[in-house]
């Protein structure tokens, strides 16, 4: 399935300064882990060490955040985007 992949400015260094990939992906995962094996670099920005969502970065499907879905398991149809979104904190 062909999904994009939405990227913050602060990964697009990694993409040649894109601001979308696109990718065949079933899963949020495996968008993730295809933008990385096209760009080395993208998922441990992403991923922690156990391959858990690192809690900074928000992940959003069809503007639901995929914590509220399955995850990273969250299943993609074909067409849709997933924006990568670094949390925002302030004072």
């Amino acid at each position: 399935m062909s999904v994009i992949v939405r990227l913050p400015s602060q990964l697009r260094t990694l993409v040649g300064g894109a601001a979308e990939v696109p990718v065949e992906a079933l899963t949020v995962r495996d968008a993730i882990n295809a933008v990385d094996s096209e760009y080395p670099g993208i998922a441990v920005r992403v991923l922690d060490d156990r391959g858990a969502l690192r809690r900074f970065v928000n992940v959003f499907v069809a503007d639901e955040d995929v914590r509220f879905l399955e995850g990273l398991d969250t299943v993609l149809e074909s067409g849709q985007t997933v924006s990568l979104v670094p949390a925002v904190a302030g004072g």
